[in-house]
């Protein structure tokens, strides 16, 4: 339990480092600073990191091509050009609600962008599930969410996993892959008795779950047949916000932190809050997709 090594990849110093996604053609793994309103494409083999500030909140990024992105922003959906640095507004499902923002977001195999929302102040369930089509239209598939957070889809396509952080939950839906959608939610794994928050998710090779756990000092692995803990593994910082495989084998697991809400005082337990984490777990994960269905043939 714990024991595996878990290193240091990247002293990022993020204020909300969310939502890593692996481009095995680049290997290079993107990330978002939610609150400093920013994505990066980070190369581990050298160490590189740049930045692209985008001007708003950015709550997921997902790769569509050679140097483009899909954003999932406070504004809606957005795709971004890193040649050009341009920004280009798509479709915002939640124009009507100022004081919401997109959060986690991740794209099935059919290169669909699944994202959620959440109220920027956390306090009620005013946030949604939303599909963004290849073709750019939405549809808005749950609703009454706290913070909308990870996702992942089991093997055989037949059931998709899903984060309400707020609500101290994973969800199991019933998912058709060819017409993307869900049904019949239900409880897969209780994290009352959990250290920390759900937050973000994958599921590697063998079926299982990863899971970070917000305040809580790990990432832990689940059956998600029967919604038992597997194991844990410790991490150098409380705020442990989300997991993706990684690496030519996608045998790395790598880890993004925060450093939001830390004090001063307590910098010191954790000095390396906000970075990015990487550990061989001794199983291989599943690839990233893309957004658009060509991208995932």
């Amino acid at each position: 339990m714990g024991s595996k090594n878990v290193q240091l990849v990247l002293d990022a110093k993020a204020t909300l480092g969310e939502g890593p996604c692996w481009n095995e053609n680049e290997k290079a793994l993107y990330w978002v600073d939610i609150l400093e309103e920013k994505f990066c494409r980070f190369y581990p083999e050298t160490g590189q990191n740049e930045s692209f500030l985008i001007g708003e909140y950015v709550g997921a990024v997902v790769c569509a091509g050679k140097d483009e992105v899909v954003l999932a922003t406070q504004s809606g959906f957005q795709s971004f050009n890193m040649q050009k640095s341009t920004l280009t507004p798509l479709v915002d499902p939640e124009a009507h609600l100022p004081f919401n923002r997109f959060n986690d977001g991740k794209c099935d195999s059919h290169g669909r962008f699944w994202a959620g929302t959440m109220e920027i102040i956390e306090k009620g369930a005013t946030g949604s599930l939303y599909v963004l089509e290849t073709d750019y239209s939405y549809r808005k598939v749950h609703e009454d969410v706290g913070v909308s957070n990870g996702i992942a889809w089991s093997l055989d396509e037949k059931e998709m996993y899903y984060i309400d952080s707020m609500r101290k939950k994973v969800l199991v839906f019933d998912y058709d892959a060819e017409k993307g959608e869900i049904s019949r939610p239900r409880t897969l794994i209780d994290f009352a008795s959990e250290q920390g928050f759900p937050d973000g998710m994958t599921i590697d090779a063998e079926g299982m779950l990863w899971i970070a756990h917000w305040d809580g000092w790990q990432v832990s692995r689940w059956n998600p047949r029967t919604g038992t803990k597997l194991e844990s593994i410790a991490v150098p910082a409380a705020k442990v916000t989300s997991c993706i495989f990684g690496g030519d084998d996608l045998d790395i697991l790598y880890i993004t932190s925060a450093r939001k809400g830390l004090e001063d005082e307590q910098a010191g337990d954790q000095p390396h809050a906000g970075g990015i984490f990487a550990v061989k777990p001794g199983v291989k994960g599943t690839k990233t997709q893309a957004f658009g269905a060509s991208y995932n043939q």
